[in-house]
């Protein structure tokens, strides 16, 4: 069974749970024989993870199946977060495939694909592994099966996070880090043990359990209301700052000293300033409803800034294009090209750390300068006809500023702009407002919101 709906712009996501699943175990398998196919890895060898979702043993184990019939050896590493897995495609040199649904509830699940080095897959190439698996036309049985074998690779994993970010002599840090029952979970031991061995950061432990069912709340920070425990918890405790991952944790969202969410934009920002000042004269990536901000503090620190679409796929591709050195998205997808230019919530929090570590100044106090704008946050209608709302859209702000359509409807005016878009991952229209003040901000959110809710 595969529902063509669970194929989406950068991979694959669909319920794997209950009545009506959208997807089973024998569709993992076609899509295994056919992601062989076309990666053409008979022979081959291929690196799998896993998120801690109920279905990801049985539905990734038969994917492997299926490309063990298939004639390519399978090196598993078990339960990892999303940037494990790309650590260790890019460690290995090997394609990689993560069963995961990211921030989803915990009813679905999905896969990433990747290219060896965690470089990114292209959507002409998903496309074709779901045509291939949908009409049962993969990759032909081997006369000699491959082999699967395991390996651990998260030491090597917090190993290498700790060579790219220097916390040693920071000042000791009190650090909140919310797990939503996710993989970060699993990753936050190895990258902060404790002790002599470790950075001196204490870490107050949130749900770090990983448990499918997110007993406590859905782990997907881009909701105000997931982050209220990590926000009580820094003030209840005094903490220098929290740190709030996602499910398949290659997400991060930053709260400060006083309970208050730090903007991506704001930490894109500020770790664009600190790697330019390591790789001067740099490029850096960004989708077109980052703050204008970024762009600015680039500028200033002598860099250059590209602008791509929303998404993984799209800002994999053009960090690679361009040897850009950082990149940044709206929704706290950070990439590094010390990091195969694959996205990390974790390295991201090392970033954020080691510039609190070395200052007396609260965060609030260190943030300031790159905050520069008014934003509304994403916010989500769910409409019948997106495409039309769009256009109307479209029509009232027609004359006001600048439309491109690189991502969905972009309009650009002197110190403010309106994006609508279309989600990549859910049947969502999704409105981002920047301004230079809240009232103009609050202003044109709320002209938008009611031409898309009527």
């Amino acid at each position: 069974m595969l529902n063509p709906f669970i194929f989406k712009a950068n991979d694959i996501r669909g319920v794997t749970e209950g009545s009506e699943p959208e997807w089973d175990e024998a569709g993992a398998y076609a899509l295994g024989s056919a992601f062989v196919e076309v990666f053409g890895l008979a022979g081959g060898s291929v690196v799998l993870g896993r998120d801690m979702r109920l279905s990801g043993p049985r539905m990734s184990a038969a994917f492997v199946e299926a490309v063990l019939d298939a004639g390519a050896d399978v090196v598993d590493v078990g339960l990892a977060s999303t940037d494990e897995l790309w650590f260790a495609s890019g460690h290995l040199g090997l394609p990689g495939v993560m069963f995961t649904a990211s921030h989803n509830p915990g009813k679905y699940n999905g896969i990433k694909f990747c290219h060896p080095g965690a470089r990114p897959i292209a959507p002409e190439e998903l496309v074709t592994i779901a045509e291939l698996a949908q009409a049962g036309r993969g990759a032909a049985k081997a006369e000699t099966r491959g082999t699967r074998s395991e390996n651990d690779v998260l030491g090597a994993y917090a190993a290498h996070l700790h060579g790219l970010v220097d916390l040693t002599g920071i000042r000791p840090l009190k650090v909140v880090a919310d797990a939503g029952n996710g993989m970060a979970g699993h990753t936050l031991p190895a990258v902060f043990p404790g002790g002599a061995d470790g950075p001196p950061v204490e870490i107050i432990g949130l749900y770090t359990d990983p448990d499918g069912n997110f007993p406590n709340h859905p782990a997907n920070p881009l909701e105000p209301q997931n982050l209220v425990d990590a926000q009580a918890t820094v003030r209840e405790r005094g903490a220098d700052l929290a740190l709030v991952f996602d499910g398949d944790a290659d997400r991060c969202f930053i709260i400060d000293e006083r309970g208050e969410v730090v903007s991506p934009s704001t930490v894109t920002a500020l770790i664009a300033s600190q790697e330019l000042g390591r790789h001067p004269g740099s490029t850096v990536v960004v989708n077109n409803i980052t703050s204008r901000s970024v762009a600015e503090v680039v500028a200033e620190n002598g860099g250059t800034t590209v602008v791509t679409k929303v998404g993984h796929t799209f800002v994999k591709a053009a960090m690679a294009e361009h040897d850009a050195v950082f990149g940044g998205e709206h929704s706290a997808h950070y990439y590094f090209r010390e990091f195969w230019g694959a996205d990390t919530g974790m390295l991201a929090a090392l970033h954020v750390l080691a510039v609190a570590g070395r200052s007396t100044s609260p965060l609030s106090a260190l943030v300031t300068d790159f905050t520069r704008y008014a934003a509304s946050g994403e916010i989500n209608s769910t409409v019948d006809d997106p495409g039309t709302i769009i256009e109307a859209v479209a029509a009232a702000f027609a004359g006001r500023g600048e439309a491109d359509r690189l991502d969905g409807l972009m309009v650009n005016g002197p110190d403010w702009w309106v994006n609508v878009r279309r989600s990549n991952t859910e049947p969502l229209l999704r409105l981002n407002v920047e301004a230079r003040t809240e009232e103009q901000m609050a202003a044109l959110r709320d002209e938008a919101l009611a031409i898309i809710r009527g």
